[in-house]
């Protein structure tokens, strides 16, 4: 048997259950003909996409995409004292929006809330490291607001002459035990911070 192997998303069955997801390689039984069967390797949790809850339902995904805004981070001496473009792309993951059914801004992810957060983080954080910022905005965004699942992608463009961007990805979840932040907890962070919630 084959020790690991792509990962594919296993067929639902007739009588609709959630789709499986499953590891499968090829097998050869002697000189038989190779026969690909699904392999589901012993003590380890099935794999499944960052973006679906606990329960395996896909989430309704949110996202700010190109995102730029100037900040001063950096290790070297020549990025210490100015200002330098960061590009952040961030989708943020919730378990079925209230929103899509009573068509409230209450009900989800408010994006504009959201990139206020992020021009404040950028002119507020301390911080060398992308790494470091980008799971700053991976906390806003799961303690500020409420997403249950976060990916941010924090880029520094044409940092070098010869590449488009460099970076880091990162995922994170919340905690499945933590209640999500409400709007009014939301819209005092911002107000506390000199901010008007929903200012564009």
């Amino acid at each position: 048997m084959c020790p690991d192997g792509p990962i594919l998303p296993a067929e639902s069955g007739q009588d609709g259950d959630r789709c499986r997801w499953r590891v499968s390689c090829t097998l050869r039984d002697n000189d038989g003909p190779a026969v690909e069967k699904p392999v589901i390797p012993q003590h380890q949790p099935l794999a499944m996409p960052a973006a679906f809850t606990s329960d395996g339902e896909a989430m309704d995904l949110i996202f700010i995409e190109g995102f730029t805004g100037q900040t001063v981070i950096g290790i070297h001496d020549q990025e210490l004292h100015r200002p330098q473009t960061i590009r952040v792309d961030l989708t943020a993951g919730l378990p079925r929006s209230h929103a899509c059914d009573t068509d409230r801004i209450a009900d989800t992810i408010d994006y504009s809330e959201l990139r206020t957060r992020l021009h404040q983080l950028l002119a507020q954080h301390s911080v060398q490291l992308l790494e470091a910022l980008a799971e700053q905005v991976a906390h806003i965004a799961l303690h500020e607001f409420p997403a249950h699942w976060v990916r941010v992608r924090v880029a520094k463009p044409h940092k070098f002459e010869d590449t488009a961007a460099v970076g880091v990805v990162i995922e994170r979840r919340r905690d499945t035990n933590e209640e999500p932040a409400g709007r009014g907890s939301r819209a005092l962070r911002l107000i506390g911070a000199g901010m008007v919630p929903g200012d564009r």
